[in-house]
This record gives C-alpha cells, sequence and structure tokens, in this order.
C-alpha cells in the first residue's frame, strides 16, 4: 500500500508502508544514497547529514535510515503518523529540490556505507558465499521493506550474526524474517550455516526484554504470520 504527496509542480513523494507499523518507506523519485545504506538513531550520528538531522529534529522521530532511492522515518509508538508526515514531507521536499548533498563531506559519504558483506583476502570460502548471498539476495528484499541487514560474524558453532536495520529495527515479524527466509536460505545453500542469530543494541535488547515481561503479565499471546519477504527469499 502506498500514497503520493504532490511536491509543488512536478515533484511527488510516494509512501510505502512498511512490516513496523511505526516505520515508513518515503520515496522522493530522486536517488538518496545511490549505492549503499546509512542509519541515524540520534542526532550525534545525524550530524554528518544536513537532511537526517533535520528530520531527527522532528517530535516523535527516533531514527532515519537512507536506502539508494528512499528514506525510512521512525517514530515512536506514542506519536501518530499524521502529526509527524507533514514535516517529513516539508524537509523532504526542500532538501531534494534545493540539490544539497546529502553530506557534509564525501568522506562522512563514504564511511556511512556498509562494509559488511565486502569480501576480504582473509574471508574462508564459506564467510565468502555468506556475504555474497545476504549482498545479491537478501538486502535487495529487505530493502524493498525499508530496512536493511548487516553481516555481524560467523562463529564455531556455525551460527551467522546479523543485525536488521531501518524499519526492519524492533520490528515484531523480524523474528519471523529471520527464520522463515534469511535462515531457511542460507542452510539450504551453504551446509556449513547451522542458524542465523540477531544481534541487537543493549537499547534493542531492553525493550524487547520489557515487551516480553508485559505479555507475560497480560497472558497474551501474539499470532506469528509469516512475513511477507520470505517469497523474496525462496530457494
Amino acid at each position: 500500500m502506498c500514497a503520493h504527496y504532490q511536491l509543488g509542480r512536478s515533484m511527488f513523494i510516494q509512501t510505502e508502508i512498511t512490516p513496523n507499523e511505526d516505520s515508513l518507506k518515503f520515496i522522493p523519485g530522486a536517488s538518496v544514497m545511490g549505492e549503499g545504506t546509512a542509519e541515524f538513531l540520534d542526532a550525534r550520528s545525524a550530524l554528518t547529514s544536513p537532511l537526517a538531522i533535520r528530520l531527527m529534529g522532528i517530535e516523535g522521530v527516533k531514527g532515519v535510515f537512507y536506502g539508494p532511492d528512499f528514506v525510512t522515518v521512525s517514530k515512536d509508538s506514542e506519536t501518530a503518523w499524521s502529526v509527524v508526515k507533514p514535516e517529513v514531507y516539508s524537509i523532504l521536499m526542500e532538501h531534494f529540490s534545493s540539490g544539497m548533498p546529502l553530506f557534509r563531506s564525501q568522506e562522512e559519504r563514504d564511511a556511512a556505507g556498509p562494509q559488511d558483506t565486502r569480501i576480504l583476502d582473509t574471508d574462508s570460502e564459506t564467510v565468502a558465499m555468506i556475504k555474497e548471498l545476504l549482498e545479491t539476495r537478501v538486502r535487495p528484499a529487505i530493502m524493498e521493506d525499508g530496512g536493511d541487514i548487516e553481516y555481524r560474524g560467523f562463529d564455531d558453532d556455525g551460527y551467522v550474526k546479523v543485525k536488521l536495520k531501518g524499519s526492519c529495527r524492533g520490528c515484531d515479524s523480524s523474528t519471523v524474517t529471520l527464520k522463515s527466509g534469511i535462515e531457511r536460505m542460507l542452510m539450504h545453500y551453504i551446509p556449513e550455516v547451522k542458524g542465523v542469530e540477531q544481534v541487537m543494541d543493549e537499547e534493542e535488547a531492553i525493550a524487547l526484554n520489557e515487551f516480553a515481561k508485559l505479555e507475560q503479565r497480560l497472558g497474551k499471546e501474539t499470532p506469528k504470520e509469516d512475513h511477507e519477504m520470505a517469497k523474496y527469499m525462496s530457494i
């Protein structure tokens, strides 16, 4: 599901919902990162990008994610999209119609993109295959939902460590995404892979733990459905 917002006479910004109800994907009809991604979770990290620092200044916004041709904005659950969206539209319109650079310098732009799936001379054949699959099969599918995946390692027990970003960060269906899509595909193509585990920031782990405690107190069980993304990564 998507919506369009007209900016001036010729510029449109398209919005698409994501699996995370607190994240929206904004498509300005112009290149954003071009190649790679970048994520900003606080004002300090956003200082490298004039657009990100302005978006982070909107009340309720807690994260900004740049994709090749989209911007994902994440908000807190207490703030309504009806409050956030008009400001996001205005800032995006001003930025992309002005021709301003996305980052303050080329060095900051180069440092922002993911380097996690770049195959190194020191990588084993297994790690190289994992990185290639993540880059060519998994990352494009996750970007469809306004997010990204970051490779964090492959341990001696055969587990691939990854971190979900953008709209996938903290999404209720992230576990299903890992198990029904990413893990199943990697285990199919690479026998050495025994599973996939998500690496979380300390704040995310605390939030998820508190949410689990709340569910237990309320005696609720949230039904889990297969994530739409799984169809993109079918083996």
